[in-house]
């Protein structure tokens, strides 16, 4: 009997264990990293978590850049293509959240802002990725997605800026 209850209570726990790492695995995107995740998930604003999600996207253009400079000898187009849908998965997200924002009616003119010309520069580098190069074919497709994904952040942004909630106005006493 005691054996029965041991063993019940230890597979109750194991069970518990299990699915509580299965729920975290489920909330982390794939391309973030735990690090980033975490970040994301302590920013205490929409602004904070655009503003992350824009430095995490820059930082995967920084790498798709060296990486097309220094091909890697293995994996060189798997690498270029989850790079590429990294950048494309932070840029979406922070679009979202702008979105959610408007519906919410929250301050993010910050967040706006920033994505309105951080987009602008991002789609210059990805225009500067060679089409021409005899592994392009590898990642052209993709590469094709995140233009269309930045130029739609972007005219997003810009119509946001119109759709924002009007700054509070201070009255004189």
């Amino acid at each position: 009997m005691k054996l029965r209850l041991c063993v019940l209570c230890v597979s109750l726990m194991s069970f518990h264990a299990v699915l509580a790492v299965r729920t975290r695995c489920q909330t982390q995107k794939d391309y973030l990293s735990g690090v980033e995740a975490d970040k994301i998930r302590e920013a205490e604003t929409p602004n904070e978590r655009i503003f992350l999600f824009l430095t995490f996207a820059d930082d995967r253009l920084k790498k798709l850049q060296y990486e097309l400079e220094h091909p890697s000898q293995t994996n060189h187009a798997v690498m270029i293509n989850s790079l590429l849908n990294a950048y494309v998965g932070c840029v979406d997200d922070a679009a979202d959240l702008i979105q959610l924002g408007i519906e919410k009616q929250q301050n993010i003119r910050k967040g706006i802002d920033l994505m309105a010309s951080r987009t602008k520069d991002f789609l210059a580098i990805l225009q500067k990725i060679p089409t021409d190069a005899a592994d392009a074919e590898l990642y052209k497709e993709n590469l094709d997605d995140a233009m269309e994904g930045t130029r739609d952040a972007s005219k997003e942004a810009e119509a946001a800026k119109k759709n924002v909630a009007p700054p509070p106005v201070r009255r004189k006493k």
